[in-house]
């Protein structure tokens, strides 16, 4: 009995401490009380960083760059990431999207308007995330893409699981190229 105790507290253990310190963060920080919705912003923030940044780091020359003929150019990502953004951050807002999906991609843009456009869309998906607290997140909306309704939060941690699977599609682009991209460059 003992040593399964032991197991089940050593199994436990960085659940229990994971949790204390999220709900610490939560308590230090704006959005007290509301441990999910910090964490759900937490997420947000690291993802739109690591995008906004390449965005940044990329030379303009670069942004043309496919590694083979089937895949979207680095500011191709970048424009889908754009209208994705707001497509995504538009029903969480209540909002009919202000530009479709596609509406970039389908746009000829250099690297300074790729740049503007993509942090107006950080921007307009910044007051979804800014002003979630664990009960709005909880809200029901009718999801983008036709998906049906869903809690608030199911449209903004998508629209972060997008960054995230974009930047990763960034990453490769950097590492071909012989360039260190963003959040390994982090101290």
């Amino acid at each position: 009995m003992r040593k399964t105790s032991f197991v089940v507290v050593a199994a436990l253990a960085p659940l229990i401490i994971g949790t204390a310190g999220i709900l610490a963060q939560g308590t230090s920080r704006a959005g007290s009380g509301n441990p999910i919705s910090q964490s759900v912003r937490q997420q947000w923030n690291t993802a739109k960083k690591n995008i906004v940044d390449s965005a940044a780091l990329m030379p303009e020359p670069d942004y043309g760059f496919r590694p083979v003929p089937t895949v979207r150019t680095f500011g191709e990502i970048l424009k889908h990431v754009t209208g994705a953004n707001y497509e995504i951050c538009a029903p969480a807002k209540g909002e009919k999207p202000p530009f479709a999906e596609d509406y970039f991609e389908k746009t000829e843009l250099n690297k300074a308007a790729i740049v503007k456009a993509l942090d107006d869309s950080m921007a307009y998906c910044d007051g979804q995330f800014t002003a979630l607290d664990d009960k709005s997140a909880a809200a029901l909306i009718t999801m983008p893409f036709k998906m049906g309704k869903a809690a608030r939060v199911a449209a903004l941690t998508m629209n972060t699981g997008h960054l995230n699977e974009h930047y990763g599609n960034l990453v490769t682009y950097f590492r071909i190229k012989g360039m260190v991209p963003p959040s390994s460059r982090q101290p």
